[in-house]
C-alpha cells in the first residue's frame, strides 16, 4: 500500500474520535451551564430566604396601637401557639416563629388570655409568653415622653411608684444591674454603654411611650425591661435599613438624640439630621447646644459663650464626630431621620425664636441670618 492511500480503519479509528472529543465538549458546557444555574439558585434561595426570615421576625405592623385578646389554652403546644398568632395577625409566619422559639431554645409558656398588638416583634411576643403577662386592668400607666434624659426618666418612675428619686437613679446605673441588662439584650445593649466617657449606661434606650403596669407598685427591673422590650422591638424594625447606614445601634440612638433635642413641632428632622452628617464628613464640630447642656447636667433657655467652655467629651464645641453616646431618648421620627437623612448641602441651621428653622450653607450666611434672628442668645 502506497503512502498517498488512506486505510480505512484509521479513518474510521479518527472520526469516533473526534465525535467523542465533540460530545465530550458538548457535555462539560452542559454541566457548567447545569453548574451555574444551580448555584445561582443556591444563592438567590437562601439570600431571599435570610431576608423573608427576617422579615417574619419584625413586626405585622410597627405602627399598630391595636390590642388583641389572644387565649393560649393550657397545655397548648409551639404549634397550636404559633397558629393562633398568626391566625390573630400578631405574627406574619407560623413556622418561622416555631423555628425561632427552637433555635433560641425557649420554652415554658404559660397559658392565659394576652392581650398582644401587631406591633410586638417575635422576641417581645416570646418575652411576654414566657412571663405570662396576661391581660388585666392596668394598676397605672407611666408616660415617658421624647426627648427625655435619664435624670428625668427616673422622677417620672419615682413618682408612679412612691420611691425615691435617688434610689431609682441609682438602680439605673447600678453596674450588676447594667451588666444583667446586657446579658438579656445582647443586641441592643453592647459593650458601647460601657464606656468610661459615658455619662449613664442606659441614656436614651427607655424607648419614649406609655407603659401599662398590671401589678401595683412594680419594680425598677420590671419597668425597665418593659422599656428596653420597646427599644428593641422598634430598632429590630430598622436592622437592615442600620446595616445599610452603617449604624451600631448606640451610634444610631446617639445621633437620633441629638436630632431629638435640636428638633421643633415645625423641624424637619431629616434636614437637622443632614446638616450633622455633612459636617461630620467633613470634620467639623457639630456644635450642637443640647450637647453643652447634657455635659452640665442644666436645662437653661439661653445658651451663653461661657458655657461652651465646659471640659467634656460630650460637648461638640471641643470635639469632633458624635458625642459619647445619646444625650437624652428619641422617638421614631427621629430614628428615621438618622437613618434616612435628607439630602442637602448644608452645613449649618438655627433655631428661631418661633420654632422656624433656618439653613444655611456657610459660615457667612449663618452669621448674617443669626444677627437677624437669634443675636441676642449668645
Amino acid at each position: 500500500m502506497t503512502t498517498d492511500q488512506k486505510d480505512p480503519k484509521k479513518d474510521l479509528v479518527r472520526e469516533k474520535m473526534l465525535e467523542h472529543h465533540r460530545e465530550a465538549k458538548v457535555v462539560r458546557k452542559i454541566v457548567m451551564v447545569i453548574s451555574i444555574l444551580l448555584l445561582f439558585l443556591i444563592v438567590v434561595i437562601g439570600g431571599g430566604g435570610y431576608l423573608y426570615i427576617q422579615s417574619a421576625l419584625k413586626p405585622v405592623d410597627s405602627d399598630s396601637k391595636k390590642q388583641k385578646t389572644v387565649e393560649i389554652p393550657i397545655g397548648s403546644s409551639v404549634t397550636g401557639i404559633a397558629e393562633k398568632l398568626e391566625a390573630n395577625g400578631i405574627i406574619k409566619n407560623a413556622k418561622v416563629f416555631k423555628y425561632y422559639v427552637k433555635l433560641k431554645n425557649e420554652g415554658g409558656f404559660m397559658a392565659g388570655e394576652y392581650q398582644l398588638s401587631p406591633s410586638m416583634d417575635v422576641a417581645e411576643i416570646v418575652s411576654r409568653l414566657k412571663t405570662g403577662k396576661v391581660l388585666a386592668k392596668a394598676s397605672f400607666k407611666i408616660t415617658i415622653p421624647e426627648g427625655k434624659q435619664l435624670t428625668e426618666i427616673a422622677a417620672i418612675m419615682a413618682k408612679a411608684t412612691n420611691q425615691k428619686e435617688a434610689d431609682v437613679l441609682t438602680k439605673l446605673n447600678d453596674k450588676e444591674f447594667i451588666k444583667l441588662l446586657m446579658e438579656n439584650y445582647p443586641d441592643l445593649l453592647t459593650d458601647e454603654i460601657l464606656d468610661s466617657k459615658i455619662k449613664y449606661p442606659l441614656e436614651g434606650y427607655l424607648f419614649p411611650a406609655t407603659y401599662p403596669f398590671y401589678k401595683p407598685n412594680p419594680t425598677v427591673e420590671e419597668m425597665v425591661t418593659a422599656m428596653l422590650d420597646k427599644t428593641r422591638s422598634i430598632v429590630s424594625s430598622y436592622a437592615e435599613e442600620s446595616e445599610k447606614a452603617k449604624l451600631s445601634v448606640h451610634k444610631l440612638l446617639t445621633m437620633a438624640s441629638l436630632v431629638e433635642e435640636e428638633a421643633t413641632e415645625k423641624t424637619e428632622r431629616k434636614r437637622i439630621a443632614s446638616v450633622f452628617y455633612n459636617r461630620i464628613e467633613k470634620d467639623m464640630k457639630l456644635q450642637t447646644d443640647p450637647t453643652v447642656l447634657y455635659a452640665q447636667g442644666k436645662h437653661k433657655e439661653r445658651v451663653l459663650y461661657e458655657d461652651l467652655e465646659v471640659n467634656s467629651p460630650y460637648n461638640t464645641y471641643k470635639h469632633t464626630g458624635l458625642p459619647p453616646g445619646p444625650i437624652a431618648n428619641a422617638g421614631k421620627m427621629s430614628i428615621e431621620a438618622a437613618l434616612e437623612p435628607e439630602k442637602t448641602d448644608f452645613y449649618y441651621f438655627l433655631a428661631a425664636e418661633d420654632g422656624s428653622i433656618y439653613y444655611s450653607k456657610t459660615l457667612e450666611e449663618h452669621n448674617k441670618l443669626k444677627a437677624k434672628y437669634i443675636s441676642n442668645k449668645k
